[in-house]
């Protein structure tokens, strides 16, 4: 595969140097990399983010053993685009998924995580919705660099938990305990015990993947599903115990149940970990796609204080929670404000696998391993971060300001984040020479896509 010849872009925001990094991880210490991310989950619905009704004691545990990043984003407000930014390590301007339609696959030329980290003699696989390309596209997992894959591959199909199939390794994986289900939704947010529930289904095979790879290294990638709605949870499911009877309307309770019970896997995974003897040999990173679907205000307030959720470019749409885990390796109870997104997960995976050599040299993420193994000397610093997605919205972050806006015909918003996190005060009058700046950033980190034909999305209203 090549790299992409891209149009320059304005020399401040690209990070120079990638290649002339110091190793921070020799090629005997190379750990395992699980990479665990909930789908729609907020940044305040944990409770090592402020959280006080969602129990999250494996969550906080993951951050009490290891760093939390208080000022981590996605790569974008939506699904799709995110995975295309974490899987590629271009932003927004330069990957090649920029829409949600889920039919947009990546291309032969783009280069994953899991390709690089197979070129380094990891076995790779991923568990949830993949979103990057369907069955006979070029963005398919398998063709992507995953030895394995089981979950979703369209993103439309994911939004149903009880669907008639999933995707094992390139196929069709039947659930004929579902089949009668067909496109109809469930009645009620409770789904029987009878049912096939694919969170559940997803867990036991990537808790499979990890024992039978415990003895090489094994780069294991996590996108699951909950809590995006549809909000159906199975009736016995213990995490819906502890919410059913809250008086809440039934997606919050769901929603909250859906942490919980990601929680618990987590928990389950470390334990696993354990009982292998591998834990310390393992890298675990913990995050959210995007922001929360819904803000639950005086409920759940799933984002806190920032102004609003999924769809937004304000931080209630990007900044997510981000935690990393490697005991002996990372400081426990260590709080990093170092700004961080998606695409510095492709360098850093590179460098934490020793294999730096097989990335392209045009992306746009940093690694962040010197922070992580707490040499912040060492860190390489960017100019800017920067977003955008297809219905029009763009943002910049550079230090403390952050530049907006939601369409391309509304005006520019300008914001000191260290003053005002909730973003309520529009600085651009009073800051011309910095809106200038920003603005200039912003045009020239936009490269047109190419033009691809959208496949067509499986069969059924609701992708059985």
């Amino acid at each position: 595969m090549t790299s992409r010849r891209r149009t320059s872009i304005l020399l401040a925001c690209l990070v120079m140097g990638l290649f002339g990094m110091l190793r921070s991880v020799s090629a005997d210490e190379r750990p395992n990399i699980i990479f665990i991310m909930d789908d729609d989950m907020g940044w305040a619905d944990a409770g090592c983010y402020g959280s006080k009704e969602i129990k999250t004691p494996n969550i906080d545990a993951l951050a009490a053993h290891g760093m939390r990043f208080t000022d981590a984003y996605s790569g974008c407000t939506v699904c799709a685009p995110a995975r295309s930014t974490l899987m590629t390590g271009y932003h927004m301007g330069h990957t090649s998924v920029r829409g949600n339609s889920g039919g947009i696959p990546l291309r032969d030329d783009d280069i994953t995580v899991a390709e690089v980290l197979k070129r380094a003699g990891y076995v790779t696989g991923g568990f949830g919705k993949w979103g990057l390309g369907e069955i006979d596209t070029e963005g398919a997992a398998e063709k992507q660099g995953f030895d394995e894959f089981f979950g979703y591959y369209h993103q439309i199909h994911a939004h149903n938990f009880f669907p008639s199939y999933l995707i094992k390794n390139g196929k069709h994986f039947p659930l004929p305990n579902n089949a009668d289900l067909n496109d109809v939704k469930p009645k009620g947010p409770t789904v029987s015990p009878e049912r096939q529930f694919s969170a559940h289904l997803i867990f036991d095979e990537m808790k499979q993947f990890i024992r039978a790879n415990k003895d090489q290294h094994f780069f294991c990638y996590a996108p699951w599903t909950p809590p995006h709605a549809d909000y159906h949870i199975p009736e016995d499911e213990p995490a819906w115990q502890l919410y059913k009877d809250k008086p809440w309307p039934n997606p919050a309770k769901v929603h909250a149940a859906f942490i919980s019970m990601a929680d618990r896997q987590l928990g389950e995974t470390v334990t696993l970990l354990k009982e292998l003897g591998i834990d310390k040999k393992t890298i675990v990173f913990f995050c959210s796609d995007n922001g929360a679907s819904h803000r639950f205000d005086g409920i759940l307030d799933s984002s806190g204080a920032l102004t609003g959720f999924k769809r937004s470019m304000n931080e209630g749409g990007i900044r997510v929670p981000f935690i990393a885990s490697w005991p002996g390796k990372i400081a426990p109870g260590s709080v990093s404000h170092l700004p961080i997104y998606f695409p510095d997960f492709l360098p850093t995976a590179a460098q934490l696998a020793d294999a730096t050599e097989y990335l392209p040299k045009d992306i746009d993420g940093i690694s962040i391993v010197p922070t992580l193994l707490g040499k912040p000397q060492d860190q390489t610093e960017r100019e800017c971060l920067y977003w955008e997605w297809d219905r029009g919205g763009q943002a910049v972050r550079r230090g403390k300001w952050k530049l907006l806006r939601h369409k391309p015909n509304k005006p520019w918003e300008l914001y000191n984040l260290d003053d005002d996190l909730s973003e309520k005060n529009d600085l651009s009058k009073k800051h011309p020479e910095v809106l200038k700046r920003l603005v200039a950033v912003a045009n020239a980190s936009h490269v047109d896509a190419r033009p691809q034909i959208e496949p067509k999305k499986p069969e059924g209203k609701r992708y059985r």
